[in-house]
């Protein structure tokens, strides 16, 4: 397949590798682009998933469901994050996880099989993304430790600021993009309302400014 006009050489899995280095590793894994719109399941829990995929554009939250049919938002992914990883390296292990398109979504998908395989046949190339493979795994065990620091804190004002703060060092940006108010609602674990009243107080004092899609945290921290 090729990749240019999706800028695929640009993703964190490829850095290090050209253009067409890229594009040859993409030929190689038999690997393909497929759309999906907000709303729609990525993958969803329980169903069986042979590809490691790569977000080209848009946004995916990850969300856990248990026995009682109660779904809890974990994290939003972002371009160039890689879904699907414990489902293809592990197909017998059931997972509680879906991916739903928070908006509309290209992933690049990647058989894991051909991957895992393919090492002496694609040298160099196969060693330079199995390296950014290991350190999404590290990445992995980074957000599952910002998520358990989210939860602990004491009050709602808290986790919106330390949330804010966690986006922005995330995003590299001041200005972050967020999801609507009942998904923010579900990834701070509290009520929508009691989310939607402290957001307006915090707006009142001064503490952050915001619209529908984008939050600023305006000071440090004031509690």
């Amino acid at each position: 397949m090729a990749g240019y006009h999706l800028d695929l050489h640009l993703l964190h899995l490829f850095e290090g590798l050209t253009a067409a280095e890229t594009d040859q590793f993409l030929a190689g894994m038999n690997a393909s682009v497929r759309r999906y719109e907000k709303g729609k399941y990525v993958l969803q829990a329980g169903k069986k998933n042979e590809n490691i995929g790569v977000i080209v554009e848009g946004e995916i939250q990850v969300i856990s469901e248990d026995v009682h049919g109660n779904e809890s938002v974990s994290h939003s992914l972002e371009r160039g994050a890689l879904v699907g990883i414990t489902t293809a390296i592990l197909p017998d292990k059931a997972m509680n996880l879906s991916l739903v398109a928070t908006t509309n979504v290209l992933v690049l998908w990647i058989p894991y099989n051909i991957l895992l395989t393919s090492g002496a046949r694609m040298g160099r190339i196969h060693g330079v993304v199995m390296k950014h493979l290991l350190q999404v795994f590290a990445w992995k065990t980074v957000i599952m430790a910002e998520k358990i620091q989210l939860l602990s804190q004491k009050t709602l004002r808290e986790r919106i600021v330390l949330y804010l703060q966690q986006k922005m060092w995330r995003q590299g940006v001041d200005k972050v993009h967020i999801p609507g108010r009942i998904q923010m609602a579900k990834e701070l674990e509290c009520n929508r309302s009691a989310l939607t009243r402290e957001l307006s107080i915090m707006k009142a004092e001064g503490i952050i400014s915001f619209e529908d899609d984008w939050m600023q945290l305006c000071v440090e921290k004031r509690l």
